[in-house]
């Protein structure tokens, strides 16, 4: 059973859902405009033999959305905080897109946190913008279901089915107060915040990076950048996957994800 909690995190009251009491825990970390159901398709993987939580940053899911600037580094901070106020130790941290850029980054300055390290499609390299992001931004402004269904469509890469379940998830949400200047907040707030290959030498826990072999979002070039700088770092393409393979694939990708976090 999961069960839903609550937790207040730099003056955010955030929520999150956990399964399991066992010593490792698993926490998942969304990306831009998504919410913790967005790793609902591969939790049933790890909670048999994790502890599994998977929050809601703040600004989106059903967390508070105050008037504030979404930064890298507030996001750095909450993730932190809320990992000691739960008192984890040796975490293994998963992290989507820009949950992946938020995992890095905590990685860089407190890697003492975390044991282990996923990264899937994580942003913060690349300093373009794609047709795919502005769909899924325009989607987020004008969150209806043609704008959403289409978004979602073009982020999977390969013309595969997009369940409805997620297009009216993120249409609710986005229609939620202050959902909208919390999501525009994010985009702008973080612009200028990249991730040089300086930095990502800085990262040394054991480090898993997966990308879509078709992500649209954020191009699969990107990630040579991640796993040629950090230096203990695996790199696995999940063939005719888009930006989110735990999704399209959630069997193969929690195969995948599983046997690295066997290794010793």
């Amino acid at each position: 059973m999961q069960e839903e909690k609550f937790i207040t995190i730099q003056g955010n009251n955030l929520r999150y859902f956990e399964y399991g009491t066992s010593s490792n825990t698993v926490i998942f970390v969304h990306g831009l405009g998504a919410s913790a159901e967005r790793w609902e398709y591969v939790i049933p993987y790890f909670r048999k033999n994790y502890r599994v939580i998977a929050l809601d940053l703040p600004g989106f899911g059903l967390s508070d959305k105050h008037p504030i600037d979404y930064t890298i580094d507030f996001f750095v901070r909450s993730l932190s905080e809320f990992i000691d106020k739960l008192g984890i130790q040796n975490s293994i941290l998963i992290g989507s897109s820009l949950g992946g850029q938020i995992i890095t980054e905590l990685a860089i300055a407190e890697h003492k946190l975390i044991n282990k390290l996923v990264l899937v499609s994580p942003s913060g390299v690349v300093n373009y913008s794609t047709s795919v992001l502005d769909a899924y931004i325009g989607a987020a402004i004008s969150p209806n279901q043609e704008n959403a269904r289409k978004a979602f469509f073009m982020m999977n890469g390969q013309n595969k089915d997009v369940d409805s379940k997620i297009v009216d998830d993120f249409i609710t949400r986005m229609n939620m107060p202050n959902a909208k200047k919390a999501f525009l907040s994010a985009i702008i707030s973080n612009k200028e915040s990249k991730i040089s290959c300086e930095k990502l030498a800085n990262v040394s826990i054991p480090s898993l990076i997966i990308w879509g072999e078709h992500d649209p979002v954020i191009p699969k070039e990107n990630a040579e950048l991640f796993f040629s700088c950090i230096k203990n770092c695996q790199f696995v393409e999940m063939k005719e996957c888009g930006h989110t393979p735990f999704v399209e694939e959630p069997e193969k990708f929690s195969k995948i994800v599983l046997e690295f976090l066997k290794e010793k």
